[in-house]
C-alpha cells in the first residue's frame, strides 16, 4: 500500500478520497488554487500545494504543475477523482514517465473509450451490443444524411468526442436533418475541438442504466447497475441503485457485457459502462445498448458503495498499489435500495440558473449519507461546478429508502444561496418516479409542476419578521423589572414582493405579528418558538437576509428603510449579467435593430454558457461589455434605446 497520494481534484470527491485513504493509513497531498485556498479538502489533507489561478485551466488542468507537486511531496501515486485531469490519456502517460502511479485506467484503455465510434466498434468485436448507428469517418453532410434514412427516423446526432450533452440533437424528420447536424457540429468543435459526430437511432421511453465495474488489469467484475434515467438535458439529477424492474436474466445480461467491455481493454480500477434501454415494454435482456465507458469513478458511486458494502475509493487504491482484486463475482451481492440526489446551488424558476453565494446555514440531517466539499461559512465559487453535496439514503426497500430520501431532503437546510432542494423534493413526490415509472423525458415532460416555485405562509413571514428584529434570540431575566409592550415595523422582501409587518412585543417570550388584516400569535414554549399554534421552523438571520427552513428553504430580504430602491419598476431595455461570469461573445452592435428574444451575448460562468436574449424589440443604444470581460453578478451588459414615454416617465 502506498504510503502518500496527491489528489488532483478539489471539492466533494477530493474529501471523499481522503476520507477513504486516511482510513487505510495513507496521507494525503492536497492541490488548491487561489479560489480554493481556504476550502474544505485543504483543510482535510495532510498536506496541500498552491498550483495556480482560478480558472481550471490556471491550476486542476496543469498536469506539469501537480506532477511537481506530487514528487515534490514524496507522494507515490496521484488520485484524479472525477472531471479535469481524470480521463486524459496523456496525463496518464506523463504521471508514469515521472515514475509515479496513476491510480486508474492506463493511458490505452483510456484512449479506446474516448472517441464513442471507435469505442462502438470495439464493443462490438467483444459481442457487447449497441445502438444501431453510423459511426463511420466519412463525415460529409449527404452521407450523414443518407445513414440517418438507411437506420430510420428519429435519430439522434451526437459528438464522437462529446459528454454533458454538448454536441448533440435529436433529429425527427429528414427536413430537419442537415440544420441540426450543421448545430451539433458547430457546438462539438467549440466545445471538444473536433466536429466529427456519429448518428445513432433514437430509442424510445429511454432509460439510462449503466454497470460499474471493476478491474486488475486482465480480469473485471461488476458491481450490479445503477439507473440514472433521471435527467434533465442529459445532466443527471437523483440516482438509485439497483434499477427498478430489473430481472435477474437482464441483470446478468447487462452485468456480463459490463465486464467484456472492461476485459476487452484490459481495464484496471474503477469504470462504468453506461447503456441505453428500451423501457418501452419493459426491461428484457434484448434491450440495451452501449453508450459509452467513463473510465474513471462517477459521481454517483455512493449507490453502489451503499447496496454492495464496498468502498470503492479503498478498492482504487489497493489495486493501484498491486494488489489483486478485493472480492470474486461470486462474492457481491445486492442488500436493499439505495438513492443518490444532487444538491446544487442553482435558481431553479429562473432557468436553473448556477448561483453563488456564502453558506451562511449548512445542515445535514442524521441518517443520511451526506457528501459535500463545502461547509458552513464556505462560498460556492463562480470558477466551478455549483455543487453543495450528494445526499445518499439506503433502505431494504426502494419504498423505504425514497421515504428516507424525501425525509432527509426536508431536511437539509442551506441558507446563503438559492437550491434546488425543493426541486428533489418534489421529485421525489412524483407519483410516477415512486412507482419506478422512470425514463430519460420525465423531468422534461412533468418540468412545469416540478419547478414551482415556494410560497411562504403568513406563519413563515412572522417568523422571518421576529428574526429580522432579533427577537428569536433575546432573553430577559423577567425578575429584575417590569416588561412594558413594544412596538417595531419591520420591512421584508420575498421576490419581488415586499412585505411590512407590524410586532407588538408583549415580553421576551410573546409577541404578536400583524401582517395586513392577520395577527398571528408567538409563543416562546421551553427552549422551541411556536407561531399560530404550530411549532417553528429554524431559522437563521445575517444582517440583511433571514433564511426560514421551511419548505426547503425560504430567503427574505430585510429592507433597509434608508436605502435608495433603484430597481423599482425595472428596465427591459437593461441586459444585465445574471451571475458573474466571462462575456464569451457579443452580438450586439450600436445601432443595430433587435427583436425580443434576440441573442445579444453568451455568457460562460460555471463551466455552462448562458445566452442572454433582448427582453423586447428595441435598438441597442449601448454596448457596456465586450469579449474576454469578466463581470460581476447585475453589471449592466447592452442597453437598448428608451422606448416613447420611457423618458417622459
Amino acid at each position: 500500500m502506498f504510503d502518500k497520494i496527491l489528489i488532483a481534484n478539489r471539492g466533494e470527491i477530493a474529501c471523499r478520497v481522503i476520507e477513504s485513504a486516511r482510513g487505510l493509513g495513507v496521507k494525503t497531498v492536497a492541490v488548491f488554487s487561489d479560489a480554493d485556498r481556504a476550502s474544505k479538502h485543504v483543510a482535510l489533507a495532510d498536506e496541500a500545494v498552491h498550483i495556480g489561478g482560478n480558472a481550471p485551466s490556471e491550476s486542476y488542468l496543469k498536469g506539469d504543475v501537480i506532477i511537481a507537486a506530487a514528487r515534490a511531496t514524496g507522494a507515490q501515486a496521484i488520485h484524479p477523482g472525477y472531471g479535469f485531469l481524470s480521463e486524459n490519456p496523456d496525463f496518464v502517460d506523463a504521471v508514469e514517465a515521472a515514475g509515479l502511479v496513476f491510480i486508474g485506467p492506463s493511458a490505452d484503455a483510456i484512449r479506446a473509450m474516448g472517441l464513442k465510434d471507435a469505442a462502438k466498434e470495439l464493443m462490438e468485436q467483444a459481442g457487447v451490443p449497441v445502438v444501431p448507428g453510423y459511426h463511420g469517418k466519412d463525415q460529409d453532410p449527404e452521407h450523414l444524411s443518407d445513414a440517418a434514412d438507411g437506420i430510420g427516423y428519429p435519430v439522434l446526432i451526437k459528438a464522437v468526442a462529446g459528454g454533458g450533452g454538448k454536441g448533440m440533437r435529436l433529429v425527427e424528420k429528414p427536413a430537419e436533418f442537415l440544420d441540426m447536424l450543421d448545430s451539433a457540429k458547430s457546438e462539438a468543435k467549440t466545445a471538444f475541438g473536433n466536429e466529427d459526430v456519429l448518428i445513432e437511432k433514437f430509442v424510445s421511453q429511454p432509460r439510462h442504466i449503466e454497470v460499474q465495474v471493476f478491474g486488475d488489469g486482465k480480469t473485471a467484475v461488476h458491481l450490479f447497475e445503477r439507473d440514472c434515467s433521471l435527467q434533465r438535458r442529459h445532466q443527471k439529477v437523483i440516482e438509485e441503485a439497483p434499477a427498478p424492474g430489473m430481472t435477474e436474466e437482464m441483470r446478468a445480461a447487462m452485468g456480463d457485457a459490463g465486464v467484456k467491455a472492461a476485459e476487452a481493454i484490459g481495464y484496471k480500477g474503477a469504470g462504468t459502462v453506461e447503456f441505453i434501454v428500451d423501457g418501452s415494454r419493459g426491461l428484457r435482456a434484448d434491450g440495451f445498448w452501449f453508450m459509452e465507458m467513463n473510465t474513471r469513478l462517477q459521481v454517483e458511486h455512493p449507490v453502489t458503495e451503499a447496496i454492495t458494502g464496498v468502498d470503492l475509493v479503498e478498492w482504487q487504491l489497493r489495486v493501484a498499489s498491486g494488489e489483486a482484486l478485493p472480492k470474486q463475482q461470486h462474492e457481491l451481492s445486492i442488500n436493499g435500495h439505495a438513492f443518490e440526489s444532487r444538491l446544487y446551488a442553482e435558481d431553479v424558476p429562473k432557468g436553473f440558473l448556477p448561483a453563488t453565494g456564502t453558506l451562511e446555514r449548512l445542515k445535514f440531517p442524521e441518517g443520511a449519507r451526506s457528501d459535500s466539499g463545502v461547509r458552513q461559512g464556505d462560498s460556492i465559487s463562480p470558477h466551478y461546478d455549483p455543487m453543495i453535496a450528494k445526499v445518499i439514503t439506503h433502505g431494504p426497500s426502494r419504498e423505504v429508502a425514497l421515504s428516507r430520501m424525501a425525509a432527509a431532503l426536508a431536511a437539509t437546510q442551506v441558507g446563503g444561496t438559492v437550491t434546488n432542494l425543493g426541486f428533489l423534493g418534489a421529485l421525489c413526490a412524483h407519483k410516477g418516479f415512486a412507482n419506478g415509472e422512470v425514463d430519460t423525458g420525465l423531468i422534461g415532460r412533468d418540468l412545469d409542476s416540478l419547478v414551482q416555485a415556494p410560497m411562504p405562509t403568513d406563519a413563515d413571514v412572522a417568523l422571518a419578521a421576529l428574526a429580522a428584529l432579533g427577537l428569536l434570540e433575546t432573553r430577559w431575566d423577567t425578575g429584575f423589572g417590569l416588561w412594558s409592550a413594544m412596538q417595531q415595523q419591520v420591512g421584508l422582501r420575498f421576490g419581488e414582493e415586499e412585505i411590512q409587518a407590524t410586532v407588538m412585543s408583549r415580553g421576551p417570550d410573546a409577541h404578536d405579528v400583524q401582517l395586513n388584516e392577520v395577527t398571528l400569535e408567538a409563543r416562546r414554549i421551553g427552549e422551541r418558538w411556536w407561531v399560530a399554534d404550530e411549532p417553528a421552523p429554524e431559522v437563521v438571520a445575517t444582517q440583511d437576509k433571514v433564511f426560514v427552513f421551511a419548505q426547503y428553504g425560504l430567503a427574505f430580504d430585510v429592507i433597509d428603510p434608508l436605502a435608495r430602491d433603484a430597481s423599482t419598476g425595472g428596465d427591459g431595455g437593461l441586459i444585465e449579467a445574471p451571475m458573474p461570469g466571462l462575456v464569451k461573445a457579443v452580438f450586439a452592435q450600436v445601432g443595430q435593430d433587435v427583436k425580443a428574444g434576440d441573442r445579444l451575448a453568451i455568457l460562460e460562468a460555471m463551466k455552462m454558457e448562458h445566452s442572454l436574449l433582448a427582453a423586447r424589440d428595441g435598438v441597442i443604444a449601448e454596448v457596456l461589455t465586450e469579449a474576454g470581460a469578466q463581470v460581476e453578478a447585475g453589471a449592466a451588459l447592452v442597453r437598448l434605446e428608451e422606448e416613447e414615454g420611457e423618458a417622459a416617465a
